[in-house]
């Protein structure tokens, strides 16, 4: 039976238009239709971002592998799945007050209440603004291992919300010791976890690899990120002081 797109006015058949792609079945819209597009279109909610972060938790590297090889149907897309945890962390961090600065320096020069206030405005584009940098280390060190740039590049950015959904997961323990002396010890055990969290996702996405030459290529690869990332913060903070 020939259908007429109501979209593009194509005469086609089937369930899609062979033209534009909308389908045949088109809902009238009600409240079944926008909660639909709320799961659908904003969120994705019925399978991309649980299943992607339930994928990041528990097979991280393979998942991540699978995905640049073609299986990409159910997940999140990787920079929006970013975005989205970034924000979240990022209001969280802005609506509990969150102060990562010892409480007990002095330093007049440290204006608390500024600097809390931009990394919870500016959250989403720094951590966006640090998958670069990654890629640059594991690109350096893994580069015999058959993937592009681009590749990495997807690959740091799944470990980027991997990372972020940790945080959210440890974020109570940021609350119970916020504006303590233990605040510092909290934030080195959550980068702990940041780190093994890029080990076991290495250590699985390199599974052709030793176990140990991938922990030690890792390990060098984070030292490049660190290197590289503080470096051009350096040159970023003496070319804005030259500039005021």
């Amino acid at each position: 039976m020939d259908i007429i797109c109501k979209n593009c006015h194509q005469i086609y058949e089937g369930n899609y238009c062979n033209n534009c792609g909308q389908p045949a079945d088109t809902h009238k819209i009600n409240w079944h239709f926008l909660w639909h597009d709320v799961q659908h279109g904003l969120l994705h909610f019925d399978m991309g971002i649980p299943y992607s972060i339930k994928q990041l938790l528990t097979r991280p590297g393979y998942s991540i592998r699978e995905f640049i090889e073609g299986k990409r149907v159910k997940h999140f897309k990787p920079l929006s799945l970013v975005v989205v945890l970034a924000t979240l962390y990022g209001v969280l961090y802005h609506y509990f007050h969150i102060n990562l600065i010892n409480v007990t320096s002095t330093d007049p020069e440290i204006n608390y209440l500024d600097f809390n206030e931009w990394m919870s405005t500016h959250f989403s584009w720094l951590t966006i603004a640090t998958i670069p940098f990654f890629t640059l280390g594991t690109y350096i060190c893994f580069r015999n291992q058959g993937y592009n740039f681009i590749e990495y590049f997807i690959l740091n950015t799944f470990k980027a919300s991997q990372k972020l959904s940790a945080h959210i997961i440890t974020f109570p323990l940021l609350y119970i010791f916020n504006n303590t002396p233990y605040i510092q010890k909290v934030t080195t055990l959550i980068y702990a976890i940041d780190l093994v969290l890029i080990f076991w996702t290495n250590i699985q996405f390199f599974n052709k690899m030793s176990k140990t030459k991938v922990f030690f290529l890792s390990l060098l690869s984070h030292l490049i990120f660190l290197i590289s990332f503080i470096t051009v913060l350096v040159i970023i903070f003496v070319i804005s002081g030259k500039a005021l």
